[in-house]
């Protein structure tokens, strides 16, 4: 009995696999919507939701912060490295150490996290400029410009990336006419693409550099220390300064102590105003356009007609003071005060940067990612071993990928009360899902593991991308004029973006036939001559949604350029990409072309796609600016080389030296 037990409950195990491990997957999806927790120390949750106005629309300070840190560092958080601060309240003391980034070290038994966030990050620089200078942000990889700047001996190595701390880099970047700043001008002079590999490394850190003090100045004065009592002493001498003022205009006598010390304090809100990155004020005034944000440096000068200072301001300030005196409870009581004025007077404000919030905490397009990568794995296990439950398993990851996919869609959507797709990044977003959800339609026809292959595949080289460019800032960005929607501009980039994800599964399902066919004997012939069914059923598609949103881009530019078509380098890629689709269909139809000619056709369909919609952005003309992205070019490059390689082994390679048509061979010489 127990001979025959053992494979019914392996044979159990193997039927309810693709479940239990569906479970899983959902668990750590819900894991991401948990809100982080604050035991004893400021709430840095709350303090990420409140609402700024940035780049034309409110976002919450949270996406200022991870923007950023994006910008400055190419990652969400800035890693620990046991000095500094925990992220918890504790203890410093002074060590004895020359290196400027290591001055103080922590002690703290309390559990400490691995990384920063980008809001608890975003507080210190704020708030707390002496312990943001200490963190390791700055990337400096080119061996030139580190050994330009003094800094071989300085700051941290992680795989092969090198990153320093602002004090590290400070005395070569604080004065206007230091070597590093004539160096970068003179770079920024020319042109970007006939900068060096030096200069473009230059120019970056000086971006990096300019954002980073930006935002130190954006709520005090990057010199400010207990920022609350130094605004009461600032209201407190301010009519004594008004007074010394008048008289030395007035050619009298005036107390020179009153006066050096308010132009002084004019001096420095100004300078802090004109650095400013977000803006942090609300307008006051109920009737005001609710888009006049204005920032605290300017409510202060504003101070000396107004002889007030609007409450946001005041709750900021003893946030700034609380943090530096480390006491968390003020700091929260000021935050609650700050959260309350706003969910009062600009409630739908604050609604949706709280959604915003959690829609970074949630991560969907990163949760997708790994979702994808884990069915790519096991529905390309399932063709060496074909055991059903791998390929079902890929099957509902797949599905469940595509639901936080289409989530995070219909949430960007929502935030920007506006079509899918407004600029590359979120053409990149919306081209994967469209790509995986005619994989899942594959699969669901023809049930052998290739519609999950391609939906994982393409959604995930295209997050991938989509990642890549939300490293140039804010994703979510007010589009430009021209771009303002209608109904011609919504449907015209939602079809023609269609029509760019059925062209890529077709180059991806021909890539699938090819690699299969060379390499594996798991391509029967069967499976070959549904995969020819897949790719010309899939080309006709991308020919039609191709063909209609170059069509409906042609009115809408006539609508707001005036003129249908004036090919510009974008019309031109459009065009080609529906041109190469007919002519696919026509060799086919004309009887010039079988299946392995198909397939090599449908794979530089993938080299056409990938120049028109990223290629012709380097090229720096045209109207369609809004889409220009610098370092592509290589990346371009390199795609092209690898479907050019695989169309010359299949060109090359005779089909009876392809493995899978040798075993085809075998069983029909049996």
């Amino acid at each position: 009995m127990k001979e025959v037990e053992i494979p019914l409950r392996e044979g159990a195990i193997k039927r309810r696999a693709h479940w239990i491990i569906l479970a899983l997957a959902v668990l750590w999806v819900l894991s991401g919507l948990r809100t982080p927790g604050v035991d004893s120390g400021p709430d840095h949750p709350g303090f990420g939701r409140l609402p700024v106005l940035l780049n034309g629309r409110v976002q919450p300070l949270d996406s200022v912060g991870m923007n950023a840190l994006r910008q400055i560092r190419g990652t969400a958080s800035v890693p620990l490295e046991g000095f500094g601060a925990s992220g918890t309240w504790g203890r410093f003391e002074d060590m004895e150490d020359d290196t400027p980034c290591k001055t103080r070290r922590w002690f703290d038994f309390g559990r400490r996290p691995e990384k920063l966030g980008a809001t608890r990050w975003l507080m210190e620089v704020l708030m707390d400029p002496g312990k943001a200078d200490r963190r390791y942000i700055f990337r400096v990889n080119h061996p030139d410009l580190v050994d330009d700047l003094d800094l071989n001996d300085k700051g941290l190595d992680r795989s092969g990336l090198r990153f320093f701390c602002f004090n590290d880099i400070r005395s070569h970047v604080e004065k206007e006419d230091s070597k590093f700043r004539t160096d970068v001008h003179r770079a920024e002079r020319k042109k970007p693409e006939v900068r060096t590999a030096f200069e473009r490394a230059q120019v970056a850190l000086s971006h990096s550099i300019t954002l980073y003090m930006r935002l130190q100045n954006s709520l005090q004065p990057q010199d400010a220390g207990d920022f609350a009592s130094e605004i009461d002493g600032y209201l407190e001498s301010m009519d004594a300064g008004i007074t010394a003022i008048h008289q030395e205009q007035a050619g009298g006598e005036y107390d020179r102590e009153a006066y050096r010390s308010l132009i002084r304090d004019l001096e420095r809100f100004d300078a802090a105003h004109r650095l400013s990155y977000p803006l942090l004020v609300p307008p006051a005034d109920p009737e005001a356009d609710r888009d006049d944000w204005t920032t605290v440096s300017t409510n202060l000068m504003a101070a000396i007609h107004l002889a007030r200072i609007p409450p946001a301001v005041r709750n900021y300030a003893r946030m700034s003071s609380a943090l530096n005196k480390e006491d968390p409870e003020a700091f929260n009581q000021a935050l609650t005060s700050q959260t309350t004025l706003l969910e009062e007077q600009f409630s739908p404000e604050a609604a949706k940067a709280g959604i915003e919030y959690r829609f970074n905490r949630f991560n969907p397009f990163g949760k997708s990612i790994a979702l994808y990568i884990i069915a790519l794995l096991l529905a390309c296990s399932y063709w060496f071993v074909f055991t059903r439950w791998l390929n079902r398993t890929a099957t509902l990851l797949v599905l469940l990928a595509a639901v936080i996919h289409t989530g995070g869609l219909l949430t960007r959507m929502f935030l920007e009360g506006r079509p899918p797709v407004t600029n590359l990044y979120s053409s990149a977003v919306f081209v994967g899902w469209g790509a995986v959800i005619l994989g899942i339609l594959l699969e669901r026809f023809h049930r052998d593991g290739v519609g999950n292959v391609i939906a994982s595949v393409v959604g995930f080289l295209t997050l991938v991308i989509a990642h890549n460019l939300s490293l140039k800032g804010d994703t979510m960005e007010m589009m430009q004029a021209v771009l303002d929607t209608n109904f011609w501009l919504a449907t015209h980039v939602v079809i023609i973006t269609l029509g760019y994800s059925a062209t890529f599964v077709a180059g991806f399902l021909a890539l699938v036939y090819i690699l299969r066919g060379l390499l594996t004997r798991t391509l029967s012939g069967a499976s070959a001559k549904a995969l020819g069914r897949m790719v010309y059923g899939t080309i006709c598609f991308a020919t039609l949604f191709s063909f209609v949103g170059t069509i409906l881009g042609g009115i809408w530019a006539d609508q707001s350029w005036g003129r249908f078509w004036g090919w510009d380098p974008k019309e031109n890629g459009a065009l080609l990409i529906v041109i190469w689709n007919a002519l696919i269909l026509h060799c086919r139809w004309g009887g010039m072309i079988r299946e392995r000619g198909l397939m090599i056709l449908a794979v530089f369909g993938n080299v056409v796609t990938a120049f028109s919609w990223f290629g012709v952005n380097e090229l720096s003309i045209g109207l369609h600016s809004y889409g220009f992205t610098e370092g592509a070019a290589l990346w371009i490059l390199y795609f092209t080389a690898s479907q050019l390689g695989i169309i010359l082994l299949a060109s090359l390679v005779p089909k009876r030296f392809w493995f899978s048509f040798q075993v085809m061979e075998k069983g029909a010489g049996k």
